[in-house]
Order: structure tokens, then C-alpha cells, then sequence
């Protein structure tokens, strides 16, 4: 089976990719992630995947899409609506990729990460996967958690501290800077 692999972060794209080569899938990534801002935090991605691609032989295609403009139409979006909007702007590309370069499956590492909304994000694939006519590969990489974090330190990819988006980004400082900027209001 070939399954081409949405790659949010070479952080939690370690332990899928290591996972699905033991189970004899022939798997290659694909970086497209418009919402990851800001710019430069894009550019520490992108470079720590090229990293990634160096240590283990899989193939990656790269979209270097930064996608600002495209994000802020989802911006208005509330919790699950903005999440699901992010999960499906992505999987939408890869799904069409993955039909294009002729793979049996799609999938993501976005099923890695604890702090992802899993069963959104198998919901929102499972859709994508029916109108595009190509499988979507659904596996629950979280139970290798720690192992991934282990793995990605070895290889000292850089860690990221959020999510990606501005909201994302919002949400894992606002508490640290309210105490630090006195009267700070966040909306």
C-alpha cells in the first residue's frame, strides 16, 4: 500500500512515519500547512521537516504555500467550526495529491498529537476521502506519544510551543503574558 502522509511538523511526523514503515507501508509526506503563522515560525517548520527528510529516506513533496490571506477567511471561525476548517484546508490538498500522484491512501500526522481533536480530524478525512475517491488511512499514532518526543529530541528537530495557527498561538501564551503586561485584555 502507498499512503502519502499530510505532515503538520517534523515533530509529530517522526513516530508515523517510523510506525508505518514497520508495518511495510510504503509512505511519503506532504508539506502543506497555510496555517502555520507566523512567517517565520513557517520557515522554522518547513526547515526542521528538511531536517527530518535527511535522517529518514522517505520522500517528501513540499506545497510552500503560506497561506495568510486563505487563513483569515477562516479566522472568523469559533473553536470546533475553526479547527475543522484548518483540518479540512489541508487534508482537502492532500487527498487531491495523493489522487494525483496515483496512492492508495492519504493520511496525516495530525492523528499524532494529544493536543489535536482526534475524532474531528477522522471525521473531516472520512469526508474528504469519499469525495475525492481515494482511502483515507486512519490510525491512532498517540499511544506513541512519548517515543515520538524521544525520537525528535535525538535528532534535535526544533520544537515548536503551539499548535500553528494565531489562535493556537494566542491561546499557549495569554495567561503568561497577562500576568506580565498589567491590565492585558484577550479576546
Amino acid at each position: 500500500m502507498k499512503t502519502l502522509l499530510h505532515i503538520c511538523c517534523a515533530n509529530c511526523a517522526v513516530y508515523p512515519i517510523d510506525t508505518l514503515k514497520k508495518r511495510g507501508i510504503d509512505a511519503a509526506g506532504f508539506w502543506y500547512n497555510p496555517n502555520i503563522h507566523p512567517l517565520t515560525e513557517y520557515a522554522l517548520r518547513l526547515e526542521a521537516v528538511r531536517q527530518l527528510a535527511a535522517h529518514h529516506p522517505i520522500d517528501i513533496h513540499y506545497d510552500n504555500y503560506y497561506g495568510l490571506a486563505e487563513f483569515i477567511e477562516i479566522a472568523g471561525l469559533k473553536g470546533k467550526d475553526r479547527c475543522e476548517a484548518c483540518y479540512r484546508m489541508r487534508l482537502e490538498e492532500t487527498a487531491k495529491k495523493a489522487k494525483a500522484l496515483g496512492y492508495d491512501t492519504f493520511s496525516t500526522t495530525l492523528l499524532y498529537s494529544v493536543y489535536q481533536k482526534h475524532e474531528l480530524i477522522v471525521e473531516t478525512a472520512a469526508d474528504i476521502a469519499e469525495r475525492h475517491s481515494v482511502e483515507f488511512y486512519s490510525e491512532d499514532f498517540r499511544g506513541g506519544w512519548r517515543e515520538g518526543i524521544e525520537m525528535s529530541r535525538k535528532l534535535s528537530l526544533y520544537r515548536q510551543k503551539y499548535c500553528g495557527c494565531i489562535y493556537s498561538e494566542m491561546e499557549r501564551y495569554a495567561g503568561k503574558m497577562q500576568k506580565q503586561i498589567e491590565g492585558l485584555r484577550i479576546k
